[in-house]
Formats: C-alpha cells, sequence, structure tokens
C-alpha cells in the first residue's frame, strides 16, 4: 500500500491495485478567506499544491469524508471527472449529485468495489454546542486481501468513537487530522498533539501518519510541534508526519 499526502487531508492512496483520491482540496494558495473566529487572519490555503492539479485528476475512486470545503473544495468540484465513482458519508449524496457528479454512493456501513470492503466510522468534530454546528463527519476504513487495514480517521478528536474504530477494525495503519483546528473559543474540533499521542498508547501496534497541518489558518498544531511533543512522549517512532507531495509505502 502507498499513501502520499497531498496536503491537508487530501490523500492518494495506491490500495490492492486501486488509486483512491481522499477528501480533494485543489485551491491555490490564498485564494480562500480566512476561517472565520480563528486566532489569525491568514488567507487559505496557506501553502500550494506540492505539484500541478492535472495530476490529481484520473482516480479510480473518490472518497469523500464530509463536505467542509477544506475537504471538498470548489476547484476539486469543477475540475475531477463527474462520472468518477465517489463515496460519501450519509445525507451527502444530494449535495454531491447537485454538483453533477454522477456515479455517488453513500456508505451507511460498508461497501465493496473491486475486493475492497470499505467501512465507514464515525467521530466528534469537536466538543460542546461548536462541536454540534460543525456536523457529522466520517471516517473510513480500507480491508483487502493481502493489503495492511488502513483506518483513515477524518475530522475527529480523540473519542469513544475513535475507539470503537481501533477495538472494531485493529487497524495496521491509521491516518489522523492532527493539526488541533481551533476557533478563538473552545476545543480543539480536531486531534492535537495529545489526542495524536492518546492513539498510540490505545494501540500500540498501529503505524500512525498525521497529517492535516501547516495548510489551513485555524490548525494551530505544526508538524514541528507535534513532533516535539512525540519526541518527548518516546512515540516519534511510531508516527510518520509526511511532507506535502510525500509517498509512504506501508506494509501489514
Amino acid at each position: 500500500m502507498n499513501i502520499q499526502l497531498i496536503r491537508h487531508a487530501t490523500l492518494w492512496l495506491d490500495y490492492a491495485g486501486v488509486q483512491f483520491l481522499v477528501d480533494p482540496m485543489f485551491s491555490d494558495a490564498g485564494v480562500n478567506p480566512p476561517i472565520m473566529n480563528a486566532t489569525n487572519d491568514r488567507r487559505n490555503p496557506l501553502v500550494p499544491l506540492p505539484f500541478p492539479m492535472e495530476k490529481l485528476l484520473q482516480p479510480d475512486v473518490i472518497l469523500v469524508s464530509h463536505l467542509h470545503p477544506d475537504h471538498w473544495d470548489a476547484a476539486a468540484i469543477e475540475s475531477l471527472p463527474k462520472s468518477t465513482p465517489l463515496f460519501c458519508q450519509p445525507g451527502d449524496f444530494a449535495a454531491i449529485t447537485g454538483q453533477h457528479f454522477s456515479n455517488v454512493t453513500e456508505i451507511g456501513q460498508s461497501a465493496i468495489y473491486k475486493g475492497i470492503t470499505i467501512s465507514r466510522t464515525s467521530g466528534r468534530h469537536g466538543t460542546g454546542e461548536i462541536g454540534q454546528k460543525m456536523g457529522q463527519v466520517s471516517g473510513f476504513v480500507l480491508q483487502a486481501e493481502g493489503e495492511p487495514t488502513l483506518y483513515i480517521a477524518g475530522d475527529t478528536i480523540w473519542c469513544d468513537e475513535v475507539k470503537h474504530a481501533l477495538d472494531a477494525f485493529k487497524p495496521d495503519v491509521a491516518v489522523v487530522n492532527a493539526g488541533g483546528a481551533q476557533f478563538a473559543v473552545g476545543d480543539p474540533i480536531t486531534m492535537n498533539a495529545q489526542d495524536v499521542i492518546r492513539v498510540c498508547r490505545y494501540a500500540p501496534s498501529a503505524k500512525v501518519v498525521a497529517v492535516h497541518m501547516d495548510t489551513i489558518n485555524h490548525c494551530l498544531v505544526t508538524r514541528d510541534i507535534l513532533a516535539e511533543a512525540l519526541s518527548a512522549e518516546g512515540l516519534l517512532g511510531q508516527v510518520l508526519i509526511p511532507a506535502d507531495g510525500q509517498r509512504l509505502t506501508l506494509d501489514k
């Protein structure tokens, strides 16, 4: 299995011979406004794509965890072929087909594509009133014969739903959105460094891949901050922190 971090939460996966594009955000650097109610006013994305968008336009499958624009943006919607098979969470079908995508499948629990089982997992995109306003989010687990079990947690904090996914699927690899996204008030809405540490402690046999950093203005945990926290806990060897464009090869 190959995992390539494109930028933020956008991944390109080569899994069991199928090319997956996950949570595509193709906007050029600085074309979008800052996230409102953040602690800074930097325009988004903070960095460009690591290579031309055209290299990403022919996946076999698209996975969309939820419809927030840092995971499914106007540039991707406009550019991707509308007949590409696309899997999404319940409730997002109407919006995506309304954007002229014609081969959309909602995953309630699981679906099978070319011998690959794609299971949907739940999460919590924050706590309290903010978490409720952020709406439903999902992750995905990929399983296929001869391949490592891959858990893409999505936009979630450490919570019982993540524990349940780790218990149920016992993933070999877990991709976590570790930017510690946060508004000027309230708790983080994605995993911060302490949440990544909790994942490592709870699932010590899993290789953790940390993404979703250094791209959107309200993501306050940088790669350097995360690496320093993991090093202090003796966990840096369990976690991969890829650069934009970096490709990882991971086996069972």
